[in-house]
């Protein structure tokens, strides 16, 4: 696209009394947050601007740091993985989030992931125009906001996103530019993915399989979604990612180095600082569902930056936009009489598609408590 074109759409949506009118002008673009910022963009649209949340800013303690854990020999030292075990425990009850050392994933694949991820959203925009699509059926979908024309104010991000097990999308249905490590990163958390479910169902008291061996094997439904933050002109008037949870029962993220995630921790913003080789670990919605709230799934929100683009690699374990019938409710040996059920029964798809027919922000886990 020009950059007339992109400065005319510019002030289509900043001009128009019509906000679906706005909404449909940017999408009809598809060229995203990246195509107003190379248009030259340098006041923020009303479609972006976001009213402030009632929390602090993020706490500017140096000691606060989520949890770093480090999984050298879980699987041969049983004294080291009873520790492991003991940490996720702990981060999962107070936390909802931690990061893992030596997860078995090598840098260099971690490294070519987030080279793949701006190697997609920075190619020529006409050839991205061809996967643009909101039809989350597709094997690949890249759009921007997936709740455009729900969300009360967009995001500043891009993204894409595609169902990486239990089988992975055919070669020819994936971006060249990164369709190799897309399949090399899906069988690597894929593996990393079973490691953390045995020890999550150690950390219940449960046997090591016991989550593995849910029917349809909630380790091995893999929906992924990388994201592109442009920079922000106006970083204080627009977020990258609105606060939200995760629909899923655990996300494992690979994010680089410029850093902007934060959880809610006790009412204060705390950042997720970037740590060389890890992985950003975050309990979902459908975990604390089925914990009967033993595990904290929290709110979490990425911020708008002016240095950017960040990126992003997020894997939604035991997410599916495929129908199942399988159900989930808060597992029977965690339950008893001082400790009844809080949530009724659901599937994993339905549980989905409300999360995205509300849109990032509105708590969805409320709606599916007793």
């Amino acid at each position: 696209m020009v950059e007339g074109e992109v400065e005319g759409r510019v002030k289509m949506i900043n001009n128009s009394d019509d906000r679906m009118s706005e909404l449909k002008a940017f999408d009809d673009t598809k060229s995203g947050v990246k195509g107003l910022v190379d248009g030259g963009v340098t006041k923020i649209p009303a479609l972006f601007q976001h009213p402030l949340d009632k929390f602090p800013n993020a706490s500017k303690t140096e000691h606060t740091m989520i949890p770093v854990i480090d999984l050298e020999g879980v699987a041969k030292d049983p004294i080291t993985r009873q520790q492991v075990v003991s940490r996720i425990k702990e981060a999962s009850e107070t936390w909802g989030f931690f990061q893992v050392l030596n997860h078995g994933i090598p840098e260099s694949v971690l490294e070519e992931m987030k080279e793949g991820i701006r190697r997609f959203f920075e190619q020529d925009i006409e050839v991205k125009k061809q996967v643009y699509t909101r039809d989350d059926m597709k094997p690949f979908v890249y759009n921007s906001n997936f709740d455009l024309y729900s969300s009360p104010a967009l995001n500043w991000r891009d993204s894409f996103s595609c169902q990486l097990a239990p089988e992975p999308p055919k070669p020819q249905d994936l971006p060249e530019v990164c369709r190799d490590i897309l399949l090399e990163y899906g069988t690597n958390v894929t593996k990393l993915g079973i490691t953390l479910f045995e020890l999550f169902s150690e950390s219940l008291n449960l046997h090591s399989n016991y989550l593995r061996d849910m029917e349809l094997g909630i380790t091995e439904q893999i929906r992924c979604a990388g994201h592109y933050y442009p920079p922000c002109p106006e970083p204080e008037l627009a977020i990258g990612t609105t606060k939200h949870s995760d629909a899923s029962f655990l996300t494992v993220l690979l994010q680089d180095h410029i850093g902007g995630l934060q959880i809610l921790h006790n009412d204060k913003w705390i950042d997720v600082r970037p740590v060389p080789g890890t992985l950003v670990v975050n309990i979902g919605d459908l975990l604390q569902l089925i914990t009967n709230d033993r595990f904290k799934s929290v709110q979490h929100r990425v911020l708008a930056n002016l240095i950017g683009p960040r990126v992003s690699f997020a894997c939604f374990m035991g997410s599916s936009v495929k129908p199942s019938s399988k159900l989930f409710g808060p597992i029977k040996e965690l339950l008893s009489e001082d400790s009844p059920p809080k949530y009724k029964e659901t599937t994993a798809a339905e549980y989905v598609a409300y999360f995205c027919a509300k849109g990032l922000g509105i708590p969805v886990l409320e709606h599916f408590r007793i």
